[in-house]
């Protein structure tokens, strides 16, 4: 693995928990405070840990070789109306497969953008919803995002995710076939329309919460799953729903990065991990490119 500042498993954990909404940042900052080196406060710890969106630019917002705009779409029966960041190919000499983007729980940031585009310089049409649309959308800070994202029914918005996947399978430059990938709550959001959407052409989660094992049958898309070695939290259940899609004879292969913590993928915190992101994302491209059938 690439050099990195060694983070400390403690206050990884009671990150892990402070993000997903486990523990308040009082409680980070109370428990954080027993991890601290001398001169470095809880607060200042907490600060470091925050993304930094200045790095979210593998892919230049400008890039001449693609397109990108914000579109509007239906979603009748989840919050209405949605809106998500779109991005393709500037030059399309024939129809493409897309992509749904699922991003974290804290709505529609910089890095999930940049995804959308790294898809897109890659030949597919990508779309990237936000959650937050019906309160305003993401409003420029992860706190806020991941308080606004707790305000939204998660059965509707599997209903707007799922109006994503329509919306794309009907765009005028899309093969048909579509995709989606999503990272922590957008994984476990891929895994939940792979339940619920036998349209689906494939899914790739990050580190996303399990389905049921029960539920594996219904599963028609062949699925990558991506799980780091240190995620406790998430691969807790993972034997369970390997179980049920091995008894189910799903398409499935799963990915372990020993060593990384939950987040690896995301480049603008601390919690990234180069070799283990590049080499993720490498196999979710082969991926999709091989299930959603893309041309050369």
């Amino acid at each position: 693995m690439a050099d990195k500042p060694a983070l400390d498993r403690n206050v990884m954990r009671l990150f892990d928990g402070y993000v997903h909404g486990q523990i308040t940042r009082r409680e980070f900052l109370d428990r954080a405070a027993a991890f601290t080196t001398s001169g470095v406060t809880a607060a200042a710890l907490l600060g470091s840990l925050a993304p930094d969106y200045a790095l979210a630019q593998q892919v230049d917002p400008d890039d001449k070789s693609i397109l990108t705009s914000y579109k509007k779409y239906a979603s009748p029966k989840g919050a209405g109306v949605m809106r998500g960041y779109f991005a393709r190919p500037a030059v399309v000499q024939h129809k493409l497969p897309a992509v749904v983007v699922i991003h974290e729980n804290r709505g529609l940031n910089p890095y999930i953008e940049d995804v959308a585009r790294r898809l897109a310089v890659s030949g597919f049409i990508a779309f990237a919803p936000d959650a937050l649309s019906p309160l305003g959308g993401y409003p420029g800070d992860d706190d806020a995002g991941r308080t606004l994202q707790r305000q939204r029914d998660r059965d509707e918005m599997v209903e707007d995710f799922s109006a994503a996947v329509t919306y794309l399978m009907k765009h005028p430059d899309c093969t048909g076939k579509v995709g989606a990938v999503g990272f922590c709550f957008g994984g476990g959001m891929v895994l939940r329309l792979a339940v619920r959407l036998p349209e689906l052409s494939a899914g790739v989660a990050f580190y996303g919460r399990h389905p049921l094992a029960t539920e594996a049958s219904a599963i028609k898309a062949p699925l990558m799953l991506h799980h780091a070695g240190l995620d406790e939290r998430v691969n807790a259940s993972w034997p369970e729903f390997e179980a049920g899609l091995k008894k189910a004879g799903r398409d499935f292969v799963n990915h372990n990065y020993t060593d990384v913590e939950h987040g690896f993928h995301n480049d603008t915190t601390p919690r990234y991990d180069e070799n283990a992101a590049e080499l993720a994302w490498q196999r979710t491209l082969e991926f999709f490119t091989t299930k959603l059938e893309l041309q050369a």
